[in-house]
């Protein structure tokens, strides 16, 4: 890859200036899109989903300037993790005390598992199939939360309506995605965001209220966990470790693809500080009462476009994150996305997670054969229907069980590891 500026490069500051736009431009979308459904979970208030992005937007602005200038210190974005979204889906009946209080344990445990070295013990047990299902079940157990985003009426919209508005904007991204190049292609989300949110709101005019732009109570909004205090539940916690396990193998898998483009020294201690920084950020996130982050494996596509790998490209865009998270107006301008839109958005991303999970299938070294299919195909139908279980059924369920086997993710990945490491282990 032939890159105009390198690692540890400084560009001319406009030149800086306008790489931290479009590293701006791709990390604002999926922060938005994230946040908004994991506070639509807690919040019906304008106001209190306005403070939850200002407090996300705030975190990852945090972890994104301390991952370059201290952490793995490599040109990679960062964002919500979707497996700890998961994880909030399926713990949300149990209280926001009790699922950042998961996520804050669930850092500190990452980061000392960094720092220790038992990381790579662990990572043992994720064999390339096992990584395939994370991606696939990732995809699979995001399915009813993308079905009920598109189907949820807006603005007099019908079901009809917005199934129809979703298939249209869909295969719009898609034939888009074909035929852009360069920044274009790297910064689809956004314009399918503006473009989808515009044409929406042309179709079913519906103008935003205005206590959507008022009530930024950012001070007290940050600090609003710290009185509130911490719920430890057991279930809930268990959930949240499997969620991390796989978080971690997703923030690894990001580092190392950074790391075979760039060829920079010091290798394993990038991946070390990292993970390690990672895990931080989620204890700073489970601390301000949001999903945590995790760094994001875009980031090769955003390099191939602009041909610049310095890692000081991101301070201008994580500064500008910074800025925005203490503008309640700015929030609430950028979180004004019909759900349809998210909707379709979401489920474009997980089309990628999908291509990316059976990519590394294809690609192994052991290659496809009936006994892959089967230590796949079981984990992904078992996730796919636990998370489709009608609410009554989970609640027959113990209390104490309930957050893990009505996680579909957790219950996947436990099918998976058994079937890999004793129905399938090799004699």
């Amino acid at each position: 890859m032939q890159l105009k500026y390198g690692l540890d490069e400084h560009p001319p500051l406009w030149e800086l200036i306008l790489f931290g736009l479009q590293w701006f431009a791709v990390t604002i979308p999926i922060i938005v899109i994230i946040g908004k459904v994991t506070a639509g979970l807690q919040f019906t208030a304008p106001a209190d989903e306005i403070v939850y992005l200002q407090k996300l937007t705030f975190v990852m602005a945090a972890a994104l300037l301390v991952q370059v200038l201290a952490g793995h210190r490599l040109p990679l974005i960062i964002g919500p993790s979707s497996v700890l979204l998961i994880g909030i889906i399926a713990s949300h009946a149990f209280g926001a005390e009790a699922i950042y209080t998961s996520i804050l344990l669930g850092g500190i445990l990452l980061s000392l598992l960094s720092v220790t070295g038992l990381f790579a013990h662990l990572q043992k047990l994720f064999t390339t199939r096992i990584v395939a299902v994370v991606l696939l079940l990732i995809a699979f157990t995001l399915a009813p939360t993308i079905l009920h985003l598109i189907m949820s009426p807006q603005s007099g919209s019908g079901s009809l309506a917005n199934i129809s508005f979703a298939l249209v904007l869909v295969f719009a991204m898609f034939f888009s995605y074909r035929h852009l190049r360069g920044i274009w292609k790297s910064t689809l989300i956004i314009w399918a965001m503006i473009a989808g949110s515009l044409l929406y709101l042309i179709l079913f005019p519906d103008p935003p209220a205005m206590e959507h732009f008022q009530g930024g109570r950012l001070l007290g909004g940050f600090f609003c966990r710290v009185t509130s205090g911490l719920t430890l539940n057991a279930g809930v916690l268990i959930s949240f470790l499997f969620c991390f396990i796989a978080l971690s193998v997703n923030d690894l898998g990001s580092i190392q693809s950074m790391n075979e483009i760039l060829k920079p020294s010091g290798q394993p201690q990038r991946i070390t500080r990292g993970i390690f920084i990672t895990g931080l950020a989620n204890i700073l996130a489970g601390f301000f009462g949001v999903i945590g982050p995790v760094n994001f494996s875009l980031s090769p596509g955003v390099l191939a476009s602009t041909g610049c790998a310095s890692r000081f490209t991101l301070i201008p865009a994580a500064l500008l994150l910074c800025l925005i998270s203490f503008s309640p107006a700015a929030i609430a301008l950028l979180g004004n996305v019909p759900s349809v839109v998210i909707g379709c958005v979401l489920l474009f991303i997980m089309c990628s997670q999908f291509g990316a999970g059976l990519s590394i299938l294809f690609e192994s070294a052991e290659g496809f054969q009936i006994e892959t299919g089967m230590i796949i195909g079981l984990p992904i139908l078992l996730g796919t229907i636990i998370a489709f279980l009608p609410a009554d059924i989970l609640n027959a369920f113990p209390a104490v069980l309930r957050p893990i086997l009505g996680n579909g993710f957790v219950v996947g990945i436990s099918a998976a590891l058994i079937l890999e490491h004793l129905v399938f282990r090799d004699p």
